[in-house]
């Protein structure tokens, strides 16, 4: 009879400690929205979720995501392994400004997309000779990595007020 509870606690006990989820802590993801994609009668239903997230050293860019997140007995107690499939664009809001120098794929933002193994990776670069910031997003494994990735670019334009538009060869580290 214990043993039972015991090993009916043990998805939610994972869930508390690993939960595939992602972290919402001061500079985590947005969410914008989610919608239903696949029916399950009993367990939560697959969705697409769009995230939105701004770049930690640069501001005014943000990216958004959209990324599947599976329901189902699994989804439900956070211990499904994501899909690697995330789609990605990225804008420029309002003026850029770098608040330091970056390496090229140097990583924007990054999650769990499943309980240990698996993480989403937002990297940046800097195509000096345009003036374009470069994001990539793709997800890694502990064995081997996925060939699943989107790129999306900014071009940096001067914005309202804005008399310099800042170049982003100048903030690389080289």
């Amino acid at each position: 009879m214990k043993r039972s509870i015991l090993l009916a606690l043990i998805p939610t006990i994972f869930t508390l400690s690993f939960g595939a989820a992602p972290a919402l802590a001061d500079n985590g993801p947005d969410l914008v929205f989610r919608k239903s994609v696949d029916f399950k009668l009993l367990t939560p239903n697959d969705k697409l979720a769009t995230y939105a997230i701004d770049d930690p050293i640069i501001d005014g860019v943000a990216c958004y995501y959209t990324a599947h997140e599976k329901g189902g007995v699994a989804g439900m107690f956070g211990v499904a392994e994501q899909s690697s499939e995330v789609s990605l664009a990225c804008r420029q809001y309002g003026p850029i400004k770098f608040k330091e120098k970056f390496g090229q794929g140097d990583t924007a933002f990054s999650e769990r997309r499943s309980l240990l193994f698996k993480r989403m990776h937002i990297v940046r670069g800097c195509d000096s000779k345009r003036n374009v910031l470069v994001y990539m997003v793709y997800s890694d494994k502990l064995v081997d990595g996925s060939p699943e990735s989107s790129t999306s670019t900014v071009a940096i334009q001067p914005w309202t007020g804005q008399n310099d538009v800042p170049q982003c060869g100048e903030f690389l580290n080289r």
